[in-house]
């Protein structure tokens, strides 16, 4: 009996011993420690966000021009259909974009890529995933011409605008020193100066002011993460991305589906060999409300497409443990959308031009 017991209390020993040993491991990375110049390392990296419109280059933004600006972002008469808007693809109560694979434009047609978030873009280096806009006057005319998304005319646009007596007042009020007040780059200027209303404190920018309690520890180990692991190399300043040019698939190649071979992004616009699969960094800010992802929409889920940046962009098959923290992280970025009233928009009157269901833009 003594040999039996003594057996016992050995293999007992040996299973503490074991799970003493192993448990550590376990719960190691768990229990990281948060550097304590966490917030000096971040800021050499990022940057908050203003606590007020940000300006914007050769387009002093006034009241009066964000309001027409808003007008004109949810008028789907800017459409040839007279069916689609701005909101229609960058819906501000989703997120700021449709939450769709590849956005639904005239007649149906399904566009090319997926679309980005129109919150925070206003700090963006350039627009669209490709950057062919310089900033948001330029993006905002793109959409309205495009054959594929709103198929309309600046001639028709600005046609159907002055036939609205009240729109004419509007721009009047917006544009008091031009000779010519409703034109096609007056409506590019009037969205641009409400866009760049969208602006979205998030905890993150409260954590970079001084706010010590404004993010979860585990959101504070996240972020360590991100910048040891290199993330914050492309997604870095205010936007948390936005601000450079990268291949996708630094290291490794994506799978044709998540970055199909007919896409070579930024080619298009350089006609450069160095840029073939090159794309505009995602800004990562609200990234948590902007699913699906990548340019090519065909991933759902944050885990998932953290997971691919790792083996494509890193080279590295990160642990389910980081991909929680690097995903606790993100979801500190989720900000506050301003409220936005939606406007009641000017009637129609009997000269307005009536919706057709052809493409009129190239």
């Amino acid at each position: 009996m003594a040999s039996v017991h003594n057996a016992r209390r050995s293999f007992m020993k040996m299973l503490f011993t074991a799970m003493a040993v192993a448990l550590p491991t376990a719960t190691a990375f768990a229990a990281e420690p948060i550097p304590a110049d966490l917030r000096e390392t971040a800021l050499g990296t990022f940057k908050a966000l203003p606590s007020t419109t940000p300006a914007v280059a050769n387009n002093p933004i006034t009241p009066e021009k964000i309001a027409l600006g808003k007008a004109l972002f949810f008028d789907p008469r800017v459409s040839a259909s007279g069916v689609l808007s701005c909101n229609s693809c960058h819906n501000l109560a989703t997120g700021g974009d449709d939450n769709l694979e590849t956005s639904i434009g005239h007649g149906w047609q399904k566009g090319p890529r997926n679309a980005p978030t129109v919150l925070n873009a206003v700090f963006n280096i350039a627009q669209f995933w490709d950057g062919r806009a310089e900033d948001l006057k330029a993006q905002a005319k793109g959409p309205v011409q495009a054959g594929v998304e709103m198929a309309n005319t600046p001639d028709q646009v600005i046609a159907t605008l002055k036939s609205m007596p009240q729109y004419v007042d509007w721009f009047d009020a917006a544009f008091p020193g031009a000779a010519d007040r409703v034109t096609f780059d007056n409506l590019a200027k009037a969205v641009e100066a409400f866009e760049a209303t969208l602006v979205t404190p998030a905890p993150f920018d409260a954590f970079l002011n001084g706010d010590d309690a404004a993010m979860a520890s585990e959101q504070k180990q996240g972020l360590a993460l991100f910048m040891e692991k290199g993330c914050s190399s492309c997604h870095a300043g205010i936007n948390v991305g936005g601000e450079a040019y990268y291949a996708f698939g630094i290291v490794e190649k994506p799978s044709a589906e998540v970055r199909p071979e007919k896409d070579k992004g930024r080619f298009a616009v350089t006609n450069s060999a160095d840029d073939s699969y090159v794309f505009r960094v995602a800004p990562l800010r609200n990234v948590a409300l902007t699913a699906p992802y990548f340019h090519s929409g065909k991933v759902w889920d944050l885990k998932q497409a953290v997971a691919i940046m790792g083996t494509t962009q890193l080279g590295e098959e990160l642990k389910a443990e980081e991909v929680d923290l690097l995903v606790a992280f993100l979801n500190s970025l989720t900000g506050k959308v301003p409220e936005v009233v939606l406007p009641i928009l000017p009637a129609e009157t009997a000269t307005t031009p009536r919706p057709v269901s052809q493409i009129l833009g190239k």
